[in-house]
């Protein structure tokens, strides 16, 4: 009668209290899946704010940038450029007041602007500033001011903060107006109308009082240039051309589908012309502007996936591990009646509670971090504008969905072998280790898909194919991972021989520690490989970007600054700015437009070696003959040794006289000796004004320094010469170290996430590691090993499996660092490598540090636990 008493059978039963265990085992042992929680905390906050900080840059730059469409219903644009004029097309200001007569019509506005130079009372030259024109009073007008009022008379502007003046300041404003086509220069022309050209118009300068101060907050084009409002009257003659857009609004109640339609029969006339809705035409206006804010946004969620990649190995790891530490708590589960499927749903039980709580702190510290980015960059000039925090749902269903997905899919494995653990296994007096031996098919995996790959790598590379390149790179570096479990170990050995004596006795036991268990050595190096590997590269690849691009500037600027005007510049010019502090040399160079489009440089021998760093590259001209580079006289068809020909004005052939001399590296064009480039202008009644100053710098000046020279050079060219540019290497040069130092350090501080993340990994590992050897470190504390011997040895051990790592990560790293680099630049020229050995080998140490460091709370605990105490367990 007893029988009919017993319970169901335990598999039926113990589902529900085999999630209880679970549940239970975690709140009593929280701090086993700290690791694994805070690598998802991480990964996960690292996607949703790169989500939220792009919706948010998003909504902002909506905002700002279709400010203007804000109030407009329709909107006419013809988009692009004319392809014979290279101008941006423009609207027949004829349709302005046919659309304005429409029913249905408010306001119609035409929005026009040009570029003008602007001077303060108290700046030392004139800026580039674009003036936009003021929209009349009514329901289209979106212009506001931060101080002062909106311009209401001719004279008077509104300005932004990037101009520096203030209200009441009087401004002049340099202007060039349109060309007259009637007018005459009195000489032969070549537009095949009547015989004569339009003459350069003079240009106009207007004084103007400052009565506000635009409200550009938000505006991402705020920082780039100044801006000036005035009123519309005022833009033709500062020479505006025809509108390029043109802006309604409807009065209330009318059909916009039926005005929409009206519009586009007055303008389809131009079958450019396209009428959108104010709504399209501001979001396709914010498209243009947060294309580079997109990108970004692409560049950060790359490497949240390579953070989550290194989480999901941390997680893998974490519960290997604690798979093989319970193995007697799992087996006993067996032996009372659960079975291997209850087992394996207890792990996953466990894996989605950490996985859900892991996400939702996850989503509250992307979120946080978002805020706190938000609130910087507000109050800096930053090109990715932020207002108000946006964040998008689908942010949190990706924090959730990834933390989750990429906790349970890590645990699967380790779920797996807990099901193969036999329940006699719990009356074994110790523990086996997970994974003794490396997989041998693995490592035969990994050669066969490593070696092709890579091959495939450096074929693309060579060839310039860069996706293919980078595709054919991440299966390589796959299939190194899949050797990973073999050749860390087998690499950890052999190093340990080396350093082993180093450490003394704890230096040998770390050693033989490091390779007892392969498959744990790899999992606790793999994270750590990634993160170094990455960083490498993108070391490897900045610097030998920024070295390849010096050498490609060295070759196509002839000197260090380049001074161009359009005229010729007077001598008192070339005098004040050859005795500025820091100008080594200068030069002028004359320049002769032909007729059939050559244009020819005219350079004193003498005083061109003074300035030209490069002669190697680009030789000086001698009398009677004229350098030509390689690529403009394959693009010519000019051959060494030739006489160059041109044709006149009338169009008939013209032998220059001068012979070519080829040169296949020089960027400098063609050059000839003054007195030649003289002679042949003469002869010709051509122009050839020295309108080009070559200066070079003093050789001991710092990039700082270098910079101030530039700045004083740009400041008196401006003031003596309002319409010259100044370029060349040096200002280049910094620009771009400005623009890779910046890239260098934006994706380190994204790699030191998978790093730190990885070095969870270690700290979690070596954690776990110590419990699982528990009895074995207390043999040998019981044997004589001191406190401080214990923790040295666990020291070493981390060290060296983190060193090995950094060891194999920069070797890869430099590897695909340098086959990235000749694929982005190969087709542009010959890439010069460099490796900055210097910055690799602190990797590799800081790599080697960071594990040691991380091995300080593991083997505090095993130190502080007595011998008696550990050997008993």
């Amino acid at each position: 009668m007893a029988t009919a008493t017993l319970p169901a059978p335990a598999p039926r039963r113990l589902h529900d209290p085999l999630a209880r265990v679970a549940l239970a085992r975690m709140r009593r042992h929280p701090g086993r899946l700290v690791a694994s929680g805070l690598a998802v905390v991480i990964a996960v906050a690292f996607v949703v704010a790169t989500l939220t900080l792009t919706a948010s840059s998003r909504a902002a730059v909506l905002a700002a940038v279709g400010a203007p469409y804000v109030h407009s219903d329709l909107v006419v644009q013809t988009p692009g450029y004319d392809p014979e004029t290279g101008e941006e097309r423009t609207i027949v200001p004829a349709a302005v007041p046919a659309l304005g007569a429409l029913t249905g019509v408010a306001q119609v506005v035409a929005d026009r602007s040009t570029y003008v130079q602007a001077r303060g009372e108290d700046a030392a030259g004139d800026s580039w500033t674009r003036v936009d024109a003021l929209t009349p009073a009514g329901p289209l007008r979106a212009e506001r001011v931060s101080a002062g009022r909106l311009p209401e008379a001719p004279d008077e502007v509104a300005v932004s903060d990037r101009v520096g003046v203030g209200i009441g300041t009087t401004m002049v404003v340099t202007s060039y107006p349109p060309v007259d086509p009637t007018g005459t220069t009195g000489t032969t022309g070549t537009d095949g109308t009547d015989g004569t050209t339009p003459p350069d118009p003079e240009p106009v300068r207007t004084p103007v009082r400052v009565v506000g101060l635009l409200d550009l907050a938000g505006d991402p084009s705020a920082g780039v240039s100044g801006r000036l409002v005035a009123l519309p009257e005022v833009l033709g003659p500062w020479g505006a051309a025809a509108p390029t857009q043109l802006r309604i609004a409807l009065v209330p109640g009318a059909d916009p589908g039926a005005v929409r339609a009206e519009v586009a029969d007055l303008v389809r006339a131009d079958p450019d012309a396209r009428v959108l809705t104010g709504t399209a035409a501001a979001e396709e206006a914010a498209a243009g502007y947060s294309g580079s804010a997109a990108e970004l946004g692409t560049v950060l969620l790359a490497f949240a996936a390579i953070s989550v990649l290194v989480a999901g190995l941390v997680i893998a790891n974490t519960f290997a591990v604690l798979i093989a530490q319970r193995t007697r708590e799992l087996a006993l589960l067996r032996a009372v009646g659960a079975n291997r499927s209850q087992v394996a749903r207890g792990v996953l039980v466990e894996a989605l509670v950490c996985g859900v709580l892991a996400s939702l702190v996850g989503i509250a510290a992307g979120v946080g971090l978002s805020a706190v980015v938000s609130g910087v960059l507000a109050g800096i000039d930053s090109p990715i504008p932020l207002g108000g925090l946006v964040v998008p749902g689908s942010a949190v269903l990706a924090g959730i969905l990834v933390g989750t997905g990429v906790t349970l899919v890590s645990a699967l494995v380790p779920a797996r072998s807990a099901t193969r653990i036999a329940p006699l296994a719990a009356l074994r007096p110790a523990l086996v280790p997970l994974g003794a031996r490396p997989n041998r098919v693995r490592a035969v995996l990994g050669w066969l898909v490593f070696v092709p790959s890579t091959g495939l790598m450096l074929v693309c590379a060579g060839s310039g194919r860069f996706l293919e390149a980078v595709a054919a790179g991440a299966v390589s570096f796959l299939g190194f991972l899949l050797l990973a479990q073999s050749l860390v170990p087998w690499v950890v050995g052999r190093l340990g021989r080396w350093v082993a004596p180093l450490g003394g006795v704890p230096g040998r036991l770390a050693a033989g520690n490091a390779v007892r268990n392969p498959r744990r050595t790899a999992a606790t190096a793999t994270a750590l490989l990634i993160g170094v590997t990455l960083t490498t590269a993108m070391v490897v690849g900045a610097q030998s970007t920024r070295t390849t691009a010096a050498a490609g500037l060295a070759a196509a600027y002839p000197t260090d600054v380049v001074v161009s005007a359009s005229e010729d510049v007077p001598p008192a010019a070339r005098e004040q700015l050859a005795g500025l502090d820091g100008v080594a040399a200068l030069t002028p160079v004359t320049v002769l437009d032909l007729p059939d489009g050559t244009r020819l440089l005219g350079l004193d021998p003498a005083g061109a070696a003074a300035v030209v760093r490069s002669q190697d590259r680009s030789p000086l001209p001698t009398a009677g003959e004229v350098v030509v580079g390689g690529e403009e006289a394959a693009g010519r068809g000019l051959s060494d040794g030739t006489t160059l020909s041109t044709t006149d004005a009338a169009g008939s052939a013209l032998s220059t006289g001068l012979r070519i001399r080829l040169a296949p590296d020089s960027h400098l064009g063609m050059t000839a000796t003054t007195a030649d480039v003289a002679a042949l202008a003469g002869r010709e009644g051509l122009p050839a004004p020295a309108s080009q100053l070559w200066i070079r710098l003093a050789d001991d000046l710092s990039p700082a320094e270098e910079s101030r020279v530039v700045e004083a050079i740009t400041r008196t060219t401006t003031d003596l010469l309002p319409s010259s540019d100044v370029a060349g290497v040096v200002t280049e040069r910094t620009a771009l170290d400005q623009l890779v130092k910046t890239m260098l350090l934006i994706v380190t501080g994204l790699l030191a996430v998978a790093v730190l993340i990885a070095l969870i990994g270690v700290g979690n590992t070596l954690a776990l590691s110590v419990i699982e050897r528990r009895q074995e470190s207390g043999l040998l504390r019981a044997l004589g090993l001191t406190r401080r011997q214990l923790r040295s040895t666990l020291a070493w051990e981390a060290a060296l499996v983190a060193g090995v790592a950094g060891l194999l990560g920069a070797a890869l790293g430099t590897g695909y660092g340098l086959a990235g680099t000749q694929a982005v630049l190969g087709q542009a020229g010959d890439v010069v490598v460099d490796v900055p050995w210097l910055q690799v080998l602190a990797v590799v140490v800081v790599s080697g540090l960071a594990g040691a460091l991380a091995s300080v709370l593991p083997a505090r605990h095993a130190a502080r636990t007595p011998p008696v105490a550990a050997i008993a367990d």
